[in-house]
């Protein structure tokens, strides 16, 4: 396997083929809220949505639009500030509009355009201030257009989050970069989150997609913030196909490279919007050894990071291990019970589901710390996964409590 570096140096235009803006179209109040990537040929395209059963419109027109265009595409449309979703008949006419403005501004057919939106659920789009707001993007292929892209997909988040790899395999270097927006109504599988991943990699959409959807299950789907999901969550890749190398075939040693180099970036950006939870002040990283499966892994950590006890236990700085083993029992998973091992930080609390003496004066220091660590060790198997979440603040009742406000 390859050794792959995240560098935030890397952008979504980093990529060989790729050009993007955000501007201040009126959306919102001040700050940027519409944003546009396009790729200068079609484009493999692949996507994972919300699981949530109210899917916005903007997630039901990119479903059609990626069919239609049998997974090849130039570009995607986003806006922030309203979700254009629950919005009827109007939304969805709404969501086509926009696609098709954005097709005609760029010169390219409607099929060949995806589009996203995040915000208030509810609200119609303000049709002509979006449509206006159009004519004013001018996508480009320098670091300030992937900035400015980056700033318009944002809601509640305290800042931008974009990461990148490269890595060389069978003397081709290819280039995968991701930028996200997220912080609250984050829960498996998937949330109020947007992911746009960009490469230059040669590889058909059929493989993409699965390799796509193998990454998000090991980060985006492995995260929670607060217990909710939303109706708009969207991971978009685009693979440009302009580095020169073979094309990636499942099931060989290039596809295995790009689908670590995938998972890391999928990853990075999904602790990103984890840490980034609404008025958090620690990431949370659970993880699991000894499980059954990797998936009984996965699941026994999303339990434990998403308790709402746990979490505000990790605000308190509280070492208080009956949390862990509580949210592990209610996780539905199989379990020996009578061996079940815990660590927190460097202190081990519970060996053998026995507890143990642990020092309570560093392990509260260590929970002071941005980064929490918690460990848990089954004798179920060899599956083992991982899971992140933030902790649960008195601000985040703030946040949510005037969200339209």
């Amino acid at each position: 396997m390859i050794e792959t570096t995240i560098s935030p140096v890397v952008h979504v235009v980093t990529p060989k083929g790729f050009q993007a803006c955000g501007v201040h179209a009126g959306l919102k109040r001040k700050r940027k809220d519409l944003a546009l990537l396009v790729c200068e040929q079609l484009a493999s395209a692949a996507a994972v949505y919300t699981t949530n059963q109210f899917q916005a419109a903007p997630i039901q027109v990119t479903k059609e639009t990626l069919h239609a265009s049998s997974g090849k595409i130039r570009a995607v449309l986003i806006n922030s500030g309203n979700a254009n979703a629950c919005t009827g008949p109007q939304g969805l006419e709404d969501a086509y509009t926009m696609r098709d403005k954005a097709a005609e501004h760029i010169g390219v057919k409607p099929e060949e355009v995806a589009i996203a939106s995040t915000g208030v659920i509810g609200q119609l789009l303000p049709m002509e201030t979006l449509l206006n707001g159009i004519d004013l993007l001018e996508p480009i292929h320098e670091e300030t257009g992937a900035e400015s892209f980056a700033e318009a997909i944002l809601t509640t988040d305290t800042g931008t989050k974009c990461t990148g790899v490269e890595y060389t395999e069978g003397g081709a270097t290819v280039t995968i970069a991701g930028v996200a927006k997220g912080s609250g109504m984050i829960h498996p599988n998937m949330a109020t989150m947007l992911g746009f991943i960009t490469t230059d990699a040669v590889i058909a959409p059929d493989v993409l997609q699965r390799a796509l959807k193998q990454s998000v299950d090991a980060s985006f789907n492995s995260i929670t913030v607060d217990g909710d999901s939303s109706t708009n969550d969207m991971v978009l890749a685009l693979a440009s196909g302009l580095t020169e190398m073979d094309e990636i075939i499942e099931g060989t040693p290039a596809y295995d490279c790009f689908c670590q180099a995938l998972t890391d970036v999928c990853t990075d950006l999904a602790k990103a919007i984890a840490r980034d939870g609404e008025g958090a002040t620690k990431l949370i990283e659970v993880e699991v050894v000894g499980a059954k499966t990797d998936e009984a892994a996965r699941m026994i950590a999303k339990q434990v990071v998403g308790s709402s006890l746990v979490k505000t236990a990790v605000y308190g700085q509280d070492a208080n291990w009956g949390r862990i083993i509580a949210a592990i029992g209610a996780s539905e998973q199989p379990i020996d019970v009578n061996h079940v091992d815990i660590r927190i930080g460097s202190q081990h609390v519970l060996m053998e589901s026995a507890p143990v003496w642990f020092d309570e004066a560093l392990a509260t220091e260590e929970m002071g710390q941005d980064v929490v660590s918690i460990q848990i060790r089954l004798q179920d198997g060899t599956g083992q996964g991982q899971a992140y979440g933030c902790d649960l603040t008195y601000d985040y009742v703030k946040i949510n409590a005037s969200y339209r406000t």
